[in-house]
């Protein structure tokens, strides 16, 4: 059998033939210098942030790149075919001894609402366990646009921890959830 034979099949809502399902994503946490123009593309490919927050996405890559470990900043990339497809950025909070910031998680638009963020959010909370956090704090607005978002973190059992009302503009609220990462 070849490795496509094993494929899962999915039969299409109208039982017509089975099709093969796409292969399921691969994880690394090793940053790439290609990663830099890979995390401004899907995170521009989203359409959900301004010019300057893709920037910033961009900009975390880089200086993981530069300064490593010392930067920071930890990622874990999801691939299908050798193609970003997903991945979360996340670091110890300076000045905490275990309290860690989640600053980017970004799915590519086919694949969200498939588990792929609550795999990678799985890893991030892993990492920062084995790291020796004890939590994981979450920041995002309180608009209208970002309530998928929020719930995502309820799902993924965050609890609200602050809100800061007209935070990042007028009527443009900063939202803060925190996870407990260890019992």
């Amino acid at each position: 059998m070849t490795p496509e034979s094993l494929a899962p099949l999915v039969r299409s809502p109208d039982a017509g033939p089975a099709v093969t399902a796409s292969p399921p994503p691969s994880f690394r946490e090793a940053v790439l210098a290609s990663d830099v123009a890979a995390v401004v593309d899907l995170v521009s490919a989203t359409g959900f942030f301004t010019a300057e927050e893709v920037a910033i996405a961009g900009e975390l890559v880089e200086e993981c790149l530069v300064r490593g470990p010392a930067s920071g900043y930890r990622f874990v990339f999801a691939e299908r075919a050798g193609r970003l497809v997903g991945y979360v950025c996340f670091g110890l909070i300076p000045l905490t001894r275990a309290s860690f910031d989640l600053y980017w998680i970004v799915v590519e638009p086919g694949l969200q609402r498939t588990g792929l963020g609550r795999r990678l959010m799985a890893k991030a909370e892993a990492t920062a366990r084995d790291l020796g956090g004890a939590s994981m704090y979450v920041d995002t607005s309180s608009r209208a646009q970002y309530t998928p978002t929020r719930l995502f973190y309820r799902r993924l059992g965050y609890r609200l921890a602050a809100e800061f009302p007209d935070f990042y503009a007028p009527d443009d609220g900063k939202v803060v959830f925190v996870k407990r990462l260890t019992s």
